[in-house]
């Protein structure tokens, strides 16, 4: 049986903003929320909005305690399939990440790039699609990007005032406890 190039997979749903294409009309309205902002699907313990609904549904497993995924080594339990196989690089000692000026491994790739960055002048990679202001870290460009879209996705439980980070609204909430 022969399978069909990745590259050669016809793509007819293109972003009319970055021209990228997409072989779904589903992939193409859900990456065009990168630009627009838009957070269609909001938490209904915390009022987080989110773009897609799938990380919704992991963002609700902070709220419901829900750990699906656990190390079989010492049992500590993860919402992310994902942080369970960094986990478990602990115990291996597996350090996949090698950074190609000095040799120096890591067990997760965020490490890696952050070294990079830091110390062989790696640059500012992650760019604002709107702005193009640069980012060291992709954390600091998600958090500049709520300025153009608005969102402020964290909410003062006491008077509904909205932050854009989290850090902010714990510092507003002290105001009201007298901390």
């Amino acid at each position: 049986m022969r399978h069909k190039c990745p590259r050669l997979v016809e793509r007819p749903y293109c972003c009319d903003v970055c021209n990228k294409a997409f072989t779904q009309k589903s992939s193409l309205t859900e990456h065009k929320r990168l630009h627009t902002g838009e957070r269609p699907y909001c938490c209904n313990v915390c009022s987080k909005t989110f773009a897609k609904k799938t990380n919704l549904l992991t963002h609700k497993r902070l709220h419901s305690g829900d750990c699906p995924y656990f190390c079989d080594v010492c049992n500590k339990a993860f919402i992310h399939k994902s942080k369970l196989v960094n986990h478990q690089r602990i115990h291996s000692g597996e350090r996949p990440f090698c950074c190609d000026v000095c040799n120096k491994t890591f067990n997760v790739k965020g490490s890696l790039i952050q070294h990079k960055n830091s110390l062989h002048g790696g640059g500012r990679p992650y760019c604002c699609d709107v702005c193009n202001k640069t980012f060291i870290h992709k954390s600091k460009l998600v958090y500049h990007q709520r300025i153009h879209s608005g969102e402020r996705p964290y909410c003062c439980d006491v008077c509904n005032k909205t932050f854009i980070l989290k850090s902010y609204m714990v510092k507003h909430q002290r105001e009201h406890s007298g901390e």
